[in-house]
């Protein structure tokens, strides 16, 4: 066990990512693991707010860092960020890392067709996948929101409904904004299930849906511990 500074983590991340170019949502938008431990005092020093108000301000945190990827992408940043409770930077990991892992930014673009899909690779998906699962008690992550989609018999509307991503102005329902003030719910305990993590609809729904059904759903072996 080593103790890891989370402003280093994240500092770290933000100068790997500071071209990052994903900006907008548009749904509108085992074998012995080695493990890490963030201190959330550390955390506190660092000007990095701690997971929720209730938490101790010296609670440690335990992240795994046998974090396997067949595209060399580094996955404690996003374990640092789900385990301490910074949901919105892992949001945005997730998307950034779905551009890479997908060949996206080796194309130069900045954005994910849903035909990269296919190019992911499921041992990275698997990774992204019981990280989301694994810090969120089983309440978000693709798998999640697959079976949502499938409880809404394939309806995007009536998923969107079913997984918190609509809204009510009025007596008008519409899609939650992303844009300016968020107004996703980045808290374990009050999003609905499959409310995380968000995937761009800018060019329609056709992304998501194959994410979902990416091969590595067919079964549960994505849940296997390396």
């Amino acid at each position: 066990m080593v103790k890891l500074s989370v402003s280093i983590l994240f500092f770290s991340w933000s100068l790997c990512h500071c071209n990052s170019l994903v900006n907008a949502f548009g749904v509108f938008q085992t074998s012995t693991k080695r493990n890490a431990v963030v201190s959330m005092a550390s955390m506190a020093s660092s000007g990095v707010p701690p997971v929720s108000s209730d938490a101790s301000d010296t609670e440690d945190v335990e992240i795994p860092t046998n974090l396997p990827s067949e595209c060399g992408m580094d996955y404690i940043p996003l374990a640092t960020m789900l385990a301490t409770g910074q949901l919105a930077e892992a949001d945005q990991f997730t998307r950034d890392a779905l551009i890479v892992i997908s060949g996206a930014k080796d194309k130069k673009r900045d954005f994910v067709y849903f035909t990269d899909v296919k190019n992911i690779p499921n041992t990275d998906l698997a990774t992204i996948e019981r990280l989301w699962n694994q810090f969120s008690g089983g309440k978000f992550g693709y798998s999640v929101q697959k079976k949502k989609f499938k409880q809404s018999k394939e309806d995007f509307e009536v998923f969107c409904r079913k997984i918190g991503w609509t809204t009510q102005d009025g007596e008008v329902e519409r899609k939650k904004r992303w844009f300016g003030a968020s107004e996703f719910i980045y808290d374990v305990k009050k999003a609905p299930e499959g409310h995380l993590p968000l995937t761009s609809a800018l060019r329609g729904t056709s992304l998501i849906k194959n994410i979902l059904k990416h091969p590595i759903w067919d079964n549960d072996d994505w849940m296997k511990e390396p």
